[in-house]
């Protein structure tokens, strides 16, 4: 048995061991796979009072400098072998480890370390549609002309973006990732399972010639990570309904949370659902349900029991694979107990009256392993809107299919965070461009999985961490 990785508290680029660690364990042998630092609210507090100094570094290299750089980060993050603590990791010791931690499986992992090379490698392209084709130098100087002689001015509103990051879905680092290339510093509080992006992130960074100072892993239990929300003026937080709640609101926090994220059926297009199978089921399933931007309900006018029983043929059937086997689609819950409560709260809500698992005729959907569980596929029909289930979003390849009438869904199907309209009705594209409690909207069979990176993600990060502003000049 190898020893387990010791992997340090980073203190604007320098290493710091605690006495207090974390072990970050295998999930189906138990092994220790690495001893991670934790950082208390003390440190955390004491090291963001030196916050400033990581924007004046990053403003000493150019724009331009910075997003060119991000090519090499990206070589260096998707292929190379990067020091992590006391050792090494390659990307497929990577993909391993993170897999290894999670549950997600191992071609999953490597898939959203394509992602996030991706977003790297077109960082450029990203900023200059999510400015509108700004100057970014204006940016560093904070104003200049934009054009028909007039001075803009956008202000940075913090030093540096914290974020208190998931263990659930790796796939979220990319909302982060255009931090530095906007010359503001990183702090990060890595999720206890997922520790494994933020660390390889940025060795890859720091390889590729960014100054390590700009950057804290602070990873930690709850202290930590109120301590980095506490003292950084721009954060990024990642949680439940709860959290989102929470810090509803507050203009120093962007709480990302469940996306609710749905497929509509137009009644123009509903009577030809069969043809758009695929797309329903692919935005239900892939990453194993476990992103925001999966599709947590399909909603139409008929047909609904048809779709929820085809879906459930095509979905039912899919067993739980070890993480090593290209085809594993689902990813185990490593967290004792949370998928067996999971279960309870679906099946308290499956009592309610016509409300019908059409996966239950496949086998039990909570499979009990020695370390880990799984949830398989689930597909509930509702007949009517109401339902409560109907409402729920779960971290697993979960989809209702609601019955309700076109013209009651828009006030129905409430916050959405990605919503695909298959109609061509001008009438209800209308209503659907204008309804605010939609966030991405995909007019068309589009899968609520496609995102189109020149376009924000979840809430503008520009407009997050910049504030646009009147500057005159005599």
């Amino acid at each position: 048995m190898a020893n387990p990785l010791k992997i340090p508290v980073l203190r604007w680029g320098k290493p710091y061991e605690s006495l207090e660690v974390d072990e970050v364990k295998h999930f189906i042998s138990g092994e220790a796979i690495a001893q991670v630092s934790q950082a208390n609210g003390g440190i955390i507090g004491r090291d963001m009072r030196s916050a400033q100094r990581a924007r004046d570094v990053l403003r000493q290299i150019p724009i331009g400098d910075l997003i060119e750089k991000m090519k090499t980060v990206a070589d260096l993050y998707e292929k190379g072998t990067l020091p992590l603590g006391d050792g090494t990791q390659s990307p497929d010791d990577f993909a391993h480890q993170q897999s290894a931690s999670t549950g997600l499986p191992e071609h999953m992992c490597q898939m959203n370390m394509t992602k996030n090379a991706f977003v790297l490698r077109n960082m450029g392209k990203i900023l200059d549609c999510l400015t509108r084709g700004l100057n970014l130098d204006i940016l560093t100087k904070g104003y200049g002309e934009e054009g028909r002689g007039v001075i803009v001015s956008y202000q940075a509103q913090a030093p540096v973006l914290s974020a208190v990051l998931p263990s659930n879905s790796p796939g979220v680092h990319t909302l982060w990732l255009p931090v530095i290339p906007l010359q503001l510093g990183l702090v990060l509080k890595p999720g206890p399972q997922e520790p494994w992006t933020p660390y390889r992130m940025v060795a890859a960074y720091t390889q590729a010639g960014i100054p390590p100072e700009v950057f804290g892993i602070y990873p930690g239990g709850a202290e930590a990570g109120a301590a980095v929300l506490e003292h950084c003026t721009r954060a990024m937080i990642f949680g439940g309904t709860a959290t989102v709640e929470r810090y509803k609101g507050n203009p120093r926090v962007q709480a990302h949370g469940p996306g609710f994220s749905k497929i509509l059926l137009g009644d123009d297009e509903v009577d030809h659902w069969e043809k758009h199978l695929d797309l329903m089921a692919e935005s239900i399933y892939i990453n194993s349900g476990r992103g925001c931007i999966n599709c947590s309900g399909i909603w139409a006018s008929r047909h609904t029991k048809e779709i929820a029983a085809a879906l459930a043929e095509r979905l039912g059937p899919i067993e739980a694979l070890p993480p090593e086997d290209p085809q594993a689609g689902l990813a185990a819950f490593t967290v004792p107990g949370q998928a067996k409560a999971v279960w309870g709260m679906i099946e308290t809500d499956l009592k309610e009256n016509g409300v019908t698992d059409m996966t239950a005729k496949f086998g039990p959907r909570l499979v009990e392993r020695e370390r880990c569980d799984y949830l398989r596929p689930m597909i509930v029909h509702c007949p009517s809107h109401e339902a409560a289930i109907a409402k729920k979003e779960y971290m697993f390849p979960f989809s209702t299919v609601v019955q309700c009438p076109e013209e009651q869904m828009l006030a129905a199907i409430g916050p959405t965070l990605v919503c695909t309209a298959i109609t061509k009705n001008e009438q209800l594209i209308r209503k659907l461009s204008d309804a605010i409690h939609i966030d991405r909207l995909n007019i068309g069979p589009l899968p609520t999985t496609k995102l189109n990176w020149l376009q924000p993600h979840e809430g503008s990060i520009i407009d997050f961490l910049f504030r646009s502003r009147a500057y005159q000049v005599a």
